[in-house]
């Protein structure tokens, strides 16, 4: 249970990094492409924004690879929950605010992650 949790822990990491990238670097050559339904001539007049969001998502991303790092067990669950919890709250949040997609791509893999961390 431990490996399936670390591996889903680590795809949530790199979802965020690919968020970071997506929104931070990419948001009006990539970022058309991705968000379909958000009109082509606002992103770039949103690239600052995007940008800002890009960075929340580097920090998420970040708090989740320290968990590797952290040798004291109790310490690496408790950190790994706190951002796990920060992932579903943000991915609740898109989907009452923005695309109920959002839950389904960021906030479900954080929802089981925790839950097969509480087994």
């Amino acid at each position: 249970m431990r490996t399936a949790t670390e591996i889903l822990i680590g795809l949530i990491a790199v979802m965020h990094l690919y968020f970071l990238w997506l929104e931070m670097f990419a948001w009006t050559s990539r970022g058309p492409k991705v968000f379909r339904g958000f009109p082509r001539e606002l992103f770039e007049p949103t690239k600052t924004l995007a940008a800002n969001q890009g960075l929340y998502n580097g920090f998420l991303s970040a708090g989740l690879i320290w968990t590797f790092f952290i040798q004291d067990h109790h310490w690496k669950i408790y950190i790994s929950i706190f951002f796990l919890t920060c992932v579903l709250i943000a991915g609740i949040f898109g989907a009452v605010t923005a695309s109920r997609k959002i839950f389904f791509i960021q906030g479900l893999p954080a929802l089981i992650a925790l839950v097969l961390l509480h087994l």
